[in-house]
């Protein structure tokens, strides 16, 4: 089977500390943490009352007027298409460029009714009509009131929907969710096709936008979210001796794939060659990484192997790095079994230390930093790090950016439930 060579050609970006690309790299590069105390619900009364979390102003109107949504369109749905059209626009995408050679691969929670609401919605729906039966005008009715749009858009894959609409793709659409790994897998499953013939171009990503009340409340019961609230800024702090948990957030990130023969043929900016991909599942517990790493290892030489790399070739891993206790433990461990002696050679960063963790999101827009290194050769640091932590002791490119010499760089995602997405980038060599 002949392996097609994929390339990137377009990103797009909406997080809490920049939306659009050059936004957002500026961000990461300042060291600006996205983290604050959340306003925009009551969270008095929280364990946790900090998030990461695009803030409301002028440039999400403009891009709702933009993409002409409306005002009760979900968050998610602004933050995937705003991403997505900026994509698009940095691909060069024409009209021509769609059809069935085209797919979409989207990492999403897709847009919930709190519980509580929907438990509302149902009662007063059944009650609402001559028999037992939910009537589905009183549920339509109801949805409508709570959130001020229609049950369709409830729907997972609807921003999955909407994006093949905006590219005219015809080809196979996939909506991914296996929680922080998400959209790294979107990107992988997205990488795969393309490189077996199945599509020409893809669209991939993912975006998030469960800053609530009960996602806080939940995570903070499983007792992973950091309590830090009187220093918002300093609270999300990978592999540092002193972190108690991440913070949640939000955002999306869409990168348009080729093949790269055809990209060269229509003369696209090819930004950085999209190697290899790897994934595995610990099949261990479902909040607990396995202790030793092995499925972390696993797809990390997977996609080493898919790249036709040896862990000797990488440059830069951009960690997952949530900064929880274990996870930052078992990563490090897992570089260190996976690179041996040159584990302290090579340098490590967590952009969450800013961005927060946007769960479905988090992978993509973590593989956007990544092409932005290879294309600066500049990296990203790991803020908030000031106390040594004796199992987690490699280069974290500590609170400054770094320039380097970067032509391979490995990003890592690995979530709830043992998922493990990685995924190999490369300077583009012609």
């Amino acid at each position: 089977m002949i392996e097609r060579r994929v390339a990137v050609t377009g990103m797009g970006v909406v997080t809490p500390i920049g939306i659009g690309v050059e936004a957002f790299w500026k961000g990461l590069l300042a060291g600006r943490s996205g983290v604050a105390a959340v306003e925009h619900f009551d969270a008095s009364g929280l364990p946790a009352r900090i998030a990461a979390y695009v803030r409301d102003g002028d440039a999400l109107d403009a891009w709702r007027r933009r993409l002409g949504l409306e005002p009760g369109d979900p968050r998610s749905l602004l933050f995937a298409l705003a991403a997505g059209r900026q994509a698009h626009d940095a691909a060069g995408w024409r009209d021509e460029l769609g059809g069935p050679r085209v797919g979409v691969v989207f990492g999403s929670h897709g847009d919930k009714l709190d519980m509580g609401r929907m438990a509302e919605v149902a009662y007063r729906a059944r009650n609402g009509g001559a028999s037992a039966i939910f009537p589905a005008a009183f549920f339509e009715r109801y949805c409508r009131e709570f959130r001020g749009h229609p049950l369709t858009r409830l729907l997972p894959h609807h921003a999955t929907l909407r994006l093949a609409r905006m590219y005219r793709a015809q080809g196979p659409a996939c909506t991914i969710q296996t929680a922080c790994t998400s959209s790294a897998q979107a990107i992988g499953e997205a990488f795969g096709m393309i490189r077996r013939g199945t599509v020409d171009r893809a669209i991939c990503g993912g975006a998030e936008c469960i800053v609530s009340p009960n996602h806080m409340l939940m995570f903070a019961l499983l007792g992973v979210l950091s309590t830090r609230n009187d220093a918002p800024a300093r609270a999300s702090r990978p592999f540092d001796g002193g972190r108690d948990g991440f913070v949640l957030g939000e955002g999306s990130a869409v990168l348009v794939l080729e093949r790269w023969d055809r990209a060269r043929e229509r003369g696209a900016r090819i930004l950085c060659e999209l190697a290899g991909y790897g994934t595995s599942c610990d099949a261990y517990r479902l909040t607990d990484e396995e202790p030793e790493g092995r499925g972390a290892i696993a797809a990390m030489r997977r996609a080493l192997e898919a790249a036709g790399l040896t862990p000797g070739d990488v440059d830069y891993i951009n960690a997952h790095g949530t900064s929880t206790q274990m996870n930052d433990r078992v990563e490090t461990l897992a570089i260190k079994t996976l690179l041996g002696r040159r584990a302290y050679q090579v340098p490590v960063s967590s952009i969450k230390s800013m961005l927060g963790h946007a769960v479905s999101a988090a992978g993509a827009i973590e593989a956007v930093a990544c092409v932005l290194a290879l294309r600066d050769q500049t990296l990203p640091p790991t803020i908030n790090l000031e106390r040594s932590d004796p199992h987690c002791d490699l280069d974290y490119v500590p609170n400054a950016p770094r320039g380097a010499r970067v032509d391979v760089v490995l990003s890592n995602s690995f979530g709830f439930g043992g998922h493990n997405d990685c995924l190999v980038l490369r300077r583009c060599t012609g």
